[in-house]
């Protein structure tokens, strides 16, 4: 950035003191914004999430659906985005058989930027059992490598501060189709599935990409959207490998130029070897 340019959206700078051999200089440096995110549902008071402030119409729609609090968008009647001193808050009005039951109260304490299960009350209601994901396109190496190519060059907060996460939908090809940032990795994924909901992209005909862990509620989030690709460029959990082998999700982790570790269901990827 040059002297005088704004930030990108989503970023500031602020003044730090810069210590190097004993010496210190006076700078400024380049943060990623993070604010609180209320969601309420028809009216109640459902989660609070730390979320960066962008696309949170998109996340609103990713985090209904992930959760199941809405079969499709289609049962989203309206969303209200209301900037407030203290944060955001989005009310999701849902419509539809199910808008008069109150939404479950699992998650009535605040979330976490990186934990996607802070604020579940029981166990039960940490681990889902997400239904078999569709069997999918087959994917060469040489596409999840333009892939991960691509999502570099589609990252301009990260870019700008190095400190947030993104999740990016790309064809069967490795084509970058859509890209979404956030400090919360589970958030950027939920912000994806809205995005890709909203417009009516299909999430049968190619794979997501992850710049983070692939942990359990990843996995499940991208299984619930009807993803059947996972590809992640940090490790998977123990039981994130289970839950993608048990919904039919391939799950790719370590996902580097030239390699990649195969967790579940190699079928999907063309010239995967094994044996």
């Amino acid at each position: 950035m040059r002297d005088g340019d704004a930030p990108p959206p989503g970023c500031v700078t602020r003044p730090v003191w810069r210590v190097e051999g004993g010496r210190a200089a006076d700078e400024l440096d380049r943060l990623a914004e993070e604010v609180p995110v209320a969601m309420h549902v028809d009216g109640a008071s459902f989660a609070v999430m730390m979320a960066s402030p962008l696309d949170i119409e998109d996340f609103a729609r990713g985090f209904a659906l992930t959760e199941g609090l809405v079969p499709s968008v289609r049962d989203i009647a309206a969303i209200e985005v209301h900037e407030m001193l203290e944060g955001v808050r989005v009310d999701v009005r849902r419509t539809g058989p199910g808008a008069a039951d109150a939404p479950p109260a699992d998650r009535l304490l605040p979330g976490r930027s990186g934990c996607g299960i802070c604020g579940s009350r029981e166990l039960e209601d940490v681990i889902r059992h997400p239904a078999p994901v569709a069997a999918g396109p087959v994917v060469s190496h040489a596409a999840i490598e333009r892939a991960l190519r691509g999502l570099r060059e589609r990252q301009p907060i990260n870019a700008f501060t190095g400190s947030v996460h993104a999740a990016a939908w790309a064809t069967a090809e490795g084509a970058i189709v859509r890209v979404r940032e956030d400090v919360g990795r589970h958030n950027a994924l939920d912000k994806l599935i809205g995005a890709m909901a909203s417009e009516g992209l299909p999430t049968r005909d190619g794979f997501a990409v992850i710049t983070s862990r692939a942990s359990y509620e990843m996995v499940t989030k991208a299984a619930v959207a009807g993803m059947p690709l996972l590809v992640a460029i940090s490790a998977p959990t123990a039981l994130a490998v289970h839950l993608a082998e048990s919904c039919g999700l391939t799950l790719v982790g370590f996902a580097r130029p030239g390699r990649f570790n195969i967790y579940s269901h190699p079928e999907r990827l063309a010239d995967a070897a094994t044996g």
